[in-house]
């Protein structure tokens, strides 16, 4: 590698089709690491305060974007682009559980490290593969925190035995509803209703219907954009609420669903992996998060977080391997163990299992409340009481 050429890694994300607002907000946040990592700034982050890869010769960072369209075969080719054609020395991406899990096989087969922040189907870091890694929680993770609040409200005298749960048919759906069904056995609960279709979609009111039906107290959603303001304007036309509206993120933390739904969104539960009340207790979110609002002026989110977290880990590990071997770069990455003081996540730091998940990621539960996402649990960190039940729509 010449002196001074810029160091190619590749981001496969959703830029066009109906998940093209999220990859705009990720390609936001991946911008802004790769101004940190290349330009000197004075936050405890990971190379801020050097200018480049430091122990490259200061080579600089510069990011090649494919667009998945939101489709996994898509994906899978931007990836074989990415890597053939491009020359990337790594992968980012994909958002999508289905698109990371295409485009990742590609990567494997061609031995060239890929990162996920995003993508949370457990079965990603359950393939023996030895090139890929995730920085963020997976959905093991996240729906026990839903079974640490159910747990707590009954423990306050909040009986709730009814679940549902209304899912797509993709791998980050079904996943995340076997997770939920064995954790609703284990807390003694009752499935009454279990709703799967297949998207796109025009209207959720019949599952809806269906679920309403079934007296579900708890209610699991797993959409993404388009699908989680069917399932709000479904539950408006039906003048029903559950007691909870409990989803696993996707479309319903981007800013475009609450633009979209406004007040309606109002006491949805998500877990999430961030959020900008943790500025209350870790500064570095606000001193980042007013560097990204006075660059796209609107504030950062919880996706676009771990695709910007995700883009420093990787940074970190190309510098600490010193070298754009596919190799070495997958050694420098298994020896990551980096503290949580230096990241805007609520982790407890990054180091990765012999599978490649980060074990020490953490998640939050948040909840929305005159249409901003409070975080609710744990309580060590809750700006707010969670409110439950909900409240229907004619007392609102």
């Amino acid at each position: 590698m010449k002196e001074g050429k810029e160091i190619r890694i590749g981001a496969i994300y959703p830029f066009t089709g109906s998940q093209s607002a999220v990859g705009k907000d990720i390609r936001q946040a991946i911008d802004l690491a790769v101004e940190i990592v290349n330009n000197r700034y004075d936050l405890d982050l990971p190379l801020a305060r050097t200018i480049g890869l430091p122990i490259l010769e200061n080579r600089k960072f510069k990011v090649i974007y494919g667009d998945s369209e939101g489709i996994p075969e898509i994906g899978r080719e931007e990836a074989k682009r990415l890597i053939v054609k491009e020359k990337v020395a790594a992968l980012i991406g994909s958002y999508q559980s289905s698109v990371t899990l295409q485009a990742s096989a590609i990567a494997e087969a061609r031995k060239v490290p890929f990162l996920t922040p995003d993508a949370s189907a457990p079965s990603l870091t359950e393939r023996d593969f030895q090139f890929f890694f995730r920085t963020a929680p997976n959905d093991h993770l996240y729906t026990n925190l839903f079974f640490e609040l159910f747990h707590f409200l009954r423990s306050r005298g909040r009986e709730i035995n009814n679940f549902a749960i209304l899912t797509e048919d993709s791998i980050f759906g079904l996943e995340a509803a076997v997770i939920e069904k064995s954790l609703i056995r284990k807390f003694s609960g009752e499935l009454a209703a279990f709703e799967i279709y297949t998207p796109p979609v025009t209207s959720l009111v019949n599952e809806l219907t269906r679920i309403r039906k079934s007296k579900a107290q708890a209610v699991f959603g797993h959409q993404f954009l388009s699908d989680a303001i069917n399932v709000v304007q479904g539950l408006k036309r039906l003048n029903w609420f559950p007691e909870g509206l409990v989803v696993q993120n996707a479309g319903y933390t981007i800013p475009e669903f609450l633009e979209t739904v406004g007040k309606d969104g109002n006491y949805i539960i998500s877990r999430v992996a961030w959020a900008l009340g943790l500025g209350r207790v870790k500064p570095i979110v606000t001193e980042v998060n007013e560097l990204y609002r006075s660059k796209y002026k609107e504030d950062m989110n919880e996706t676009n977080a771990r695709s910007f977290t995700g883009l420093l880990v990787l940074a970190d590990a190309i510098n600490r391997a010193g070298s754009i071997n596919k190799d070495k770069i997958v050694q420098s990455l298994r020896q990551t163990n980096m503290p949580g003081k230096n990241l805007i996540m609520p982790w407890r730091g990054v180091r990765f299992d012999s599978n490649g998940q980060n074990i020490l990621a953490d998640a939050l539960l948040a909840q929305i409340i005159n249409q901003e996402y409070k975080i609710i649990w744990p309580l060590s960190v809750a700006e707010t009481p969670v409110v439950w039940p909900a409240p229907p729509w004619n007392q609102r």
